[in-house]
C-alpha cells in the first residue's frame, strides 16, 4: 500500500509504531501534489512549512508526545487565515493578503502536530456549488464518468478540499459549510464530510460568508478519520462569541458500530419531484442497511422544508453583503488603479468591481436589496421567521424520539464543469436542496459515500443528528459506511 493510501487512523498508528516517519509521509504527499496539477486542487503550496512541521512532529513522536493528528499531512481550504501564507478566499480582492495571525482551527491542528501541505482551491468567498467561481480557475474532480474524458465538478465551495482528499493528495482537509459546502463535494467525490453543530468549531480567522450559517469541518476518507480530525478542531474559543463553551468528547471512542434500537427518521418532504431514480434507489438501500443493522425506521415530516432554499438565499446573501463591505481597497488586498480626479467613492466602486467575481457581486446585490429599507420586513424578517419554523420542525422530531435523519446528500452525481454556465443561477442553487436545512437549524450533518451511479460516479447519503451529538451521529454514519462497503477510487488520469 502506498503511503498516500493510508487513512488518518492507519497513519497515526504507523507513526506511533515507528513504521513510517512524518517526514516520509509528508514527502510522499508532496510528490503526489506535484504530479496532480491538472486537478488544480492546491493553489498555494507550502512544502517548506510542511517539512518543518513534519520534523517537529517526528521529534514529538520520538519523545512519546504524539496527539492523534501529530504528523498527519492535511490541506487547508483557502478560507482559513494562515500566518504568513496567502489567504485569498478564492478571490482577486484579497490578492497579496498574508495574514499576521493564525485561525483558531489551524492553530489547534498545528498545535496537535498536523502538517500543512498547502492551501486548497474553493469557490470565491465560498459562494458556489461547483468550484467554478474561483480566481484560481476550476478545481477538477478526480473521477471520470464512464468512458468520458470530460472534466467534472468536485462540488463546492470546498471543491479543492474534496478533490485533494479523493485523489490521495492529503490524508484530510479542512472545509467550511454554509449551505452544504462540505457535504455536497464529499458526496461528489466519494469521501466523508461532516458539518458539526453551529458553534462546535471556532469561526475566528475564517473569512466570513454568512456568519450565522458558516461552520468549519473535516473532510476525510472515512468516518473514523473525521472523528479524529474533528476532535482536534473543536473547542471553545473566547475570541468567537458564537463558540460554544462545551466539553469536547472523544468522538472516535464513541464509534461502537452498534446502532440497535436507534430510531432513524425518513422525511417525506425530501422525496422531491424529478428526483433521479438512482438517488431514490440509493436512499432506499441506505434505509434498508440501517434497518438490517437493528435500527428502527420511522417516517417523519419536516413540513417547512419546501421553504428552505428561498429562506437560505435571502439570509445568506444578506449576511454576505454585510460581511463583504469591509473589502474596499483601503486597508488590504486588491486596490484598483485610479484616474485623475477619482475620489474615495470611485476607488470603492472600481476596486469591488475588479475584485469580486460575478457570483459574489450577484449575492451582494441580492443581500443589499433584501436589507434595504423598503424590503427588510418583506424579505429578510420573513425569512428569519421561516428559519425559526424550520428549526422547530427538527426539534419536534427529535423530541419525538428520532436519533438521526437519513436523506440524500445531493440531487445528482457530479456534473460536467461548464454544464451550468448558461443556466439560470437558481438551477445551480438547487444543488443545495438537501443540505441547507441543516445550516438553517444549526445541526450536525454528515455525508457518507454509499454507492455509484450507472456511470461509475460516487453518490452519498446524508445523516442529520441532534445538536451537540456529533459522536452519536458519526456512530450511525460508520454503521452505514460499513454496510455500504464503498471502496471505489478514481482511476488516476491526471
Amino acid at each position: 500500500m502506498s503511503l498516500t493510501d493510508l487513512t488518518i487512523a492507519a497513519a497515526r498508528d504507523a507513526l506511533r509504531a515507528g513504521e513510517v516517519t512524518a517526514a516520509e509521509l509528508t514527502e510522499a504527499h508532496l510528490t503526489a501534489i506535484e504530479g496532480a496539477g491538472a486537478l488544480n486542487a492546491f493553489v498555494h503550496h507550502t512544502p517548506d512549512v510542511a517539512r518543518e512541521q513534519a520534523r517537529a512532529a517526528d521529534a514529538r513522536i520520538k519523545a512519546g508526545d504524539a496527539p492523534d493528528m501529530c504528523g498527519i499531512p492535511i490541506g487547508v481550504k483557502d478560507l482559513f487565515c494562515t500566518k504568513g501564507v496567502a489567504s485569498q478566499a478564492g478571490s482577486r480582492i484579497l490578492e497579496g493578503f498574508l495574514p499576521e495571525y493564525e485561525s483558531t482551527i489551524t492553530e489547534q491542528l498545528f498545535t496537535s502536530g498536523a502538517v500543512m501541505l498547502g492551501k486548497l482551491n474553493m469557490d470565491e468567498f465560498a459562494m458556489g456549488s461547483s468550484n467554478e467561481t474561483s480566481v484560481y480557475g476550476n478545481a477538477v474532480n478526480p473521477w471520470k464518468a464512464g468512458n468520458s474524458d470530460a472534466n467534472l465538478t468536485p462540488g463546492g465551495s470546498s471543491g479543492g478540499s474534496a478533490a485533494a482528499v479523493a485523489a490521495r493528495l492529503c490524508l484530510g482537509a479542512l472545509g467550511t459549510d454554509t449551505g452544504g459546502s462540505i457535504r455536497q463535494p464529499a458526496a461528489f467525490t466519494g469521501i466523508t464530510g461532516i458539518k458539526p453543530t453551529y458553534g462546535r468549531c471556532s469561526r475566528w480567522g475564517v473569512v466570513a460568508f454568512a456568519s450565522s450559517l458558516d461552520q468549519a469541518g473535516p473532510m476525510t476518507r472515512t468516518v473514523r478519520d473525521s472523528a479524529i480530525m474533528l476532535r482536534a478542531m473543536s473547542g471553545h474559543d473566547p475570541r468567537d462569541s458564537t463558540s460554544a463553551d462545551l466539553p469536547v468528547p472523544d468522538f472516535e471512542a464513541m464509534l461502537t458500530g452498534d446502532i440497535r434500537g436507534k430510531v432513524i427518521g425518513i422525511p417525506r418532504e425530501y422525496r422531491m419531484d424529478g428526483m433521479p431514480a438512482e438517488i431514490e434507489a440509493l436512499w432506499q438501500q441506505g434505509t434498508d442497511m440501517l434497518r438490517d443493522a437493528g435500527a428502527e425506521i420511522r417516517d417523519i415530516s419536516l413540513p417547512h422544508t419546501k421553504y428552505a432554499l428561498p429562506t437560505y438565499y435571502v439570509i445568506a446573501p444578506a449576511e454576505a453583503s454585510s460581511n463583504l463591505a469591509r473589502y474596499d481597497g483601503v486597508r488590504f488586498g486588491h486596490r484598483a488603479s485610479l484616474s485623475q480626479g477619482d475620489g474615495i467613492t470611485e476607488m470603492y466602486e472600481k476596486t469591488r468591481a475588479e475584485g469580486f467575481g460575478d457570483e459574489v457581486q450577484r449575492r451582494v446585490m441580492v443581500g443589499t436589496y433584501v436589507l434595504s429599507a423598503g424590503f427588510y420586513d418583506a424579505y429578510y424578517n420573513r425569512a428569519r421567521r421561516v428559519r425559526t419554523l424550520i428549526k422547530r420542525d427538527f426539534e419536534t422530531v427529535f423530541a419525538d424520539g428520532i436519533d438521526a435523519i437519513l436523506t440524500p446528500a445531493t440531487p445528482s452525481s457530479a456534473f460536467e464543469l461548464g454544464a451550468m454556465a448558461d443556466a439560470d443561477p437558481i438551477q445551480m442553487y438547487l444543488n443545495d436542496v438537501f443540505t441547507v436545512t441543516v445550516n438553517l437549524a444549526g445541526l450536525p450533518g454528515i455525508a457518507v459515500p454509499t454507492g455509484q451511479d450507472a456511470k461509475g460516479l460516487p453518490m452519498g447519503l446524508q445523516l442529520i443528528g441532534r445538536p451537540w451529538e456529533e459522536g452519536a451521529l458519526m456512530d450511525v454514519a460508520q454503521c452505514l459506511e460499513a454496510r455500504a462497503g464503498f471502496v471505489a477510487q478514481p482511476s488516476k488520469w491526471w
